[in-house]
């Protein structure tokens, strides 16, 4: 055997210690764990999505401000009308009637009122020649006083003229007093005159709205009721009779549930897909334009995640859209361009020297996990934005209950088809 031969023999054999040593070191080799590598993405978006139904942008519920029965129904559902075109009609007869009995009892108070215009006049006239009266006898009885202590009358001659005087004083104020009951009759008129008008205007109101007219073009989305149904107007605590609904299809929304993790990272006017399940294969774009500034009420008793209602005002709707229809948004809240990824759950948090816990990747590396500080980003469906790593390295992604546990220098090999 040569010198060179025994020097390879001698390597061989040093470097097969070393693998054995190194094998018997590690083990069997680790735990299994799932790779993946950090890619670079030209776009990277983050999105909230959601769920709602499509509802029209003006709309319009119309309810009765009368009760009564439906007598005339001329629409039908889908027809397409115009503001103030007649939807229903409510039988008018009782309205018809308050309305005439409001209007006889106006003309009977204010035939009242005349009336009392009419005593007082009179009483006026009867005071003035009460009046008059008055001052002449009171001037007879003076001259009578004058003359019956000249002893040129007789006594029965100034008896006459004080009873005269006392008569004449007597009228005058049973003048003043027709006046005061004349011209509190005609107040008293005058006042139920106001209450009897204001009476007629309410009835000729409710007349009025017997017919029901559509306060908004558009079309007839839904129809509640049919002819000869009653409708009763709404109370306190009880709601009134919806007769149908009037949607303008000029503009749509899509109406959505937003969970209360995502919606403050919502904004007014940020970008929109909306995707229809009568519609799969169209994608309507689209902007935010009302995000509910409290939550929607929770039905029912058990604990319930808490929803905010948003809008979403689609650019160009289909002529064919409806309100109704379920729907999916996905909103873009935020945008990077050229920025590194790697899956959400590779991230995990480890212990910091200075204290606290900080983000990192465990590193695959020649079958040991490395653990790599990362400052995070934007998440973005189930993947995250990174920097601190290089594009292409390969990080370990699970599964979940090793990386929970998982330590900087571990011992790992790829799972199997990995």
């Amino acid at each position: 055997m040569t010198r060179t031969q025994i020097t390879l023999a001698a390597i061989a054999v040093v470097t097969v210690g070393a693998a054995a040593l190194l094998v018997a070191r590690r083990g069997p080799g680790g735990a299994d764990v799932d790779l993946g590598v950090v890619a670079e993405k030209a776009t990277f978006r983050s999105t909230v999505t959601a769920s709602g139904e499509i509802v029209a942008t003006r709309y319009a519920d119309i309810g009765s401000s009368v009760m009564g029965k439906i007598i005339a129904l001329p629409v039908r559902e889908g027809d397409r009308v115009k503001a103030g075109q007649v939807l229903a009609r409510i039988d008018a007869v009782p309205a018809q009637s308050d309305a005439d009995s409001a209007a006889e009892q106006v003309n009977a108070l204010q035939s009242e009122a005349r009336a009392a215009a009419e005593q007082i006049k009179a009483a006026q006239s009867d005071l003035a020649a009460a009046t008059a009266r008055e001052r002449d006898v009171k001037q007879q009885l003076t001259r009578a006083t004058a003359l019956t202590q000249q002893g040129l009358i007789p006594a029965a001659e100034l008896d006459a003229a004080k009873a005269a005087a006392d008569a004449a004083t007597a009228q005058v104020a049973s003048a003043r007093a027709a006046i005061d009951r004349a011209t509190q009759t005609q107040a008293a008129a005058t006042g139920r005159i106001a209450q009897a008008r204001a009476q007629a205007r309410r009835a000729n109101d409710a007349l009025t709205k017997t017919s029901i007219a559509s306060p908004i073009d558009g079309v007839v989305t839904r129809l509640r009721v049919r002819e000869g149904e009653m409708v009763v107007i709404g109370l306190q605590n009880q709601p009134g009779t919806t007769l149908m609904t009037i949607s303008d299809l000029g503009q749509i929304d899509a109406e959505v549930k937003v969970a209360e993790a995502d919606v403050l990272r919502l904004g007014l006017g940020q970008a929109s897909a909306v995707t229809i399940s009568a519609l799969p294969s169209r994608i309507f774009s689209g902007k935010v334009v009302e995000i509910g500034a409290s939550a929607l009420p929770v039905t029912g008793t058990g604990a319930a995640a808490r929803e905010f209602k948003v809008v979403v005002r689609i650019d160009q709707p289909d002529a064919g859209l409806r309100p109704g229809l379920t729907c999916d948004a996905e909103i873009i809240t935020s945008e990077r361009t050229n920025v590194l990824t790697v899956p959400l759950q590779s991230v995990v948090l480890r212990p910091a020297p200075s204290g606290g816990d900080h983000a990192g990747v465990f590193l695959f590396t020649s079958g040991t996990a490395v653990f790599t500080p990362v400052t995070t980003g934007v998440i973005g469906g189930l993947d995250i934005e990174i920097s601190g790593i290089a594009r292409g390295a390969t990080v370990i992604t699970g599964p979940y209950q090793v990386l929970r546990t998982l330590n900087d220098g571990a011992l790992v090999r790829a799972a199997k088809g990995k």
